[in-house]
């Protein structure tokens, strides 16, 4: 079976960090840090976690130098972002092995395009780069969960019926519905469907994170319930019998 990006990419990265010269992160200007640390040695405090200042201050740092510093560096900036891109991996390829490596080649894809383009200057930086590398390979799902109809669904000529849709066709009925209202409906795509932090949303109307999360949570709610109930199924169309 042939080996997946992310195993390629944690093979290349151990031979950066190996003895006797290890690549070296320097922390020395980093509160919290204050030292020169061989990259591994960062990785580990990462997964055992930074407070959140810390931990934007070094992605921001690894960033950089991904950008700047050469080939080197961007391995060894996705060498440490490999543990949490992993259990991602593992996560989204569970019943669909099948679909292992283009999923790895996703995450790194979403991963990479962020680190490249963002402005560095929002905080929480890595929930950032999770989320992009996330959303790139949940579409690698979505799209083969398209290709799959139903065991209940016979195949034919015909377009199978689909109950509901495109998630922004679901929340617009729900709106038209008055199920939820118009702010509710931006705040679930924006968030869940499009590249909105709930931090940002929440700086912006002046609520903490968890009042915005709280607010999403009572919206999908209510959605929840309608798609349960049937109420945002797509009409069946009556096509006139022809003599």
């Amino acid at each position: 079976m042939p080996r997946t990006d992310l195993a390629v990419a944690e093979d290349a990265y151990r031979m950066l960090v190996c003895q006797p010269s290890p690549l070296t992160f320097d922390g020395r200007l980093i509160d919290g840090l204050g030292r020169l640390l061989p990259l591994d040695e960062l990785r580990d405090l990462l997964v055992a976690g930074l407070d959140p200042d810390t931990s934007d201050a070094v992605w921001r740092q690894l960033a950089t130098h991904a950008r700047e510093w050469g080939a080197q560096w961007r391995v060894g900036v996705v060498g440490v972002a490999l543990p949490g891109l992993t259990k991602m991996a593992a996560r989204l390829s569970a019943g669909r092995r099948q679909l292992a490596e283009d999923i790895d080649s996703a995450l790194l894809i979403g991963f990479l395009e962020l680190l490249y383009k963002d402005e560095l200057t929002q905080p929480r930086l890595w929930l950032r780069l999770q989320w992009s590398a996330w959303r790139a390979a949940a579409k690698v799902c979505q799209s083969e969960d398209l290709l799959e109809l139903p065991a209940d669904v016979p195949v034919g000529s015909r377009t199978p019926y689909r109950p509901y849709g495109h998630p922004d066709l679901i929340l617009g009925r729900a709106v038209a519905a008055g199920i939820i209202t118009p702010a509710q409906a931006e705040l679930i795509g924006s968030t869940r469907l499009g590249d909105v932090l709930i931090e940002q949303i929440a700086a912006e109307c002046g609520h903490s994170g968890s009042v915005v999360r709280m607010r999403r949570k009572r919206a999908e709610r209510k959605l929840v319930a309608a798609l349960q109930r049937g109420d945002l199924a797509v009409p069946h169309r009556v096509v006139p019998a022809t003599v």
